[in-house]
């Protein structure tokens, strides 16, 4: 699923990461620093064979926390929550409201992971992933922080919920052509995953956007009407427009089609198929030619090849 982020930098459609994808996400990434940390460690020990022992062992705790502490806080910073184990199991960390996380959530997020996995081989993670209600582990508590999921299966994806009855068919005559494209997706996002937000950030968020669509459609929300409706029912109103249009030129598009054609036929009057041709023509003396009735001197009678009917000689 693609990131839908609001003008506050508000990632939309998520959903809290379990304990499965996340213990996995991190197995690939403790697999790839420990990688890291094995090469730069022969490395280090080739440099390092004139040193002391105290010298090599400074090096060795710098190297230390420098790969197995800087490169997850690195690398969340300036991924905004995505490591190469949250990238791969379609996950990503963001703060308790849905906004990307700064350097000050991963350094903590970091500095506990340091306790919490690899001090206690990750058991105090899984224990805390198990009791919390959103899967998050110390470092996420102290943080305030979340790892969400940002793919979801196929067959999973939600409708737009409809919106109240008495508000169906109410904002007809309201101008959406000043509405970006951004905002319809944040709001489509927004309504079908508002039941899985706290209800203070889903009250917070609606009234956010609503007023961001109001100040768009140059229409205040109407007063008594809550805003999630609100939404649904601006929502719904533009997708029953774009039936209509697409409708619209579907009928256009068809040509139409008229009753069939037959050879028209006409009953023979004097001998002679009233579809006959009858052309007389004589040559006059300033060379153009003189129509006359059939049967007249020189006239000539044409019948249509099409008729099948030669008039009686």
């Amino acid at each position: 699923m693609n990131e839908l982020v609001t003008g506050d930098a508000v990632v939309l459609g998520l959903q809290p990461a379990r304990l499965p994808s996340r213990a996995l996400a991190i197995t690939i990434d403790l697999a790839v620093l420990m990688t890291v940390f094995v090469l730069l460690s022969v490395g280090l020990a080739v440099a390092a064979v004139t040193l002391d022992e105290a010298a090599t062992a400074a090096i060795g705790v710098a190297m230390f926390l420098l790969v197995l502490v800087g490169g997850p806080v690195a690398v969340e910073t300036l991924s905004q929550g995505r490591s190469l184990g949250k990238l791969a199991c379609g996950l990503r960390v963001v703060r308790d409201d849905g906004g990307p996380i700064r350097f000050r959530h991963a350094l903590v997020r970091g500095a506990m992971g340091v306790v919490e996995i690899l001090g206690t081989f990750g058991v105090v993670a899984c224990i805390g992933s198990l009791v919390s209600a959103r899967g998050r582990r110390l470092g996420d508590v102290f943080a305030g922080t979340l790892v969400v999921r940002e793919r979801v299966p196929a067959g999973r994806a939600l409708a737009v919920p409809p919106p109240p009855p008495w508000l169906v068919g109410r904002f007809a005559q309201l101008d959406l052509s000043g509405v970006p494209d951004g905002l319809w997706l944040a709001i489509r996002q927004y309504l079908t995953r508002m039941r899985q937000l706290d209800p203070a950030v889903r009250w917070s968020m609606a009234e956010r956007l609503s007023c961001d669509l109001a100040a768009r459609t140059g229409t205040p929300v109407p007063q008594g009407v809550p805003a999630a409706a609100y939404l649904a029912a601006v929502v719904n109103e533009r997708q029953a427009r774009d039936s209509r249009r697409v409708a619209a030129a579907s009928h256009r598009a068809t040509p139409a089609r008229g009753p069939a054609s037959f050879p028209s036929y006409a009953p023979a009057v004097g001998g002679v198929s009233a579809s006959a041709q009858v052309v007389n023509r004589s040559p006059q003396r300033d060379g153009t030619e003189e129509q006359g009735p059939a049967g007249a001197a020189g006239g000539r009678t044409e019948v249509p090849a099409t008729t099948g009917f030669a008039p009686p000689a």
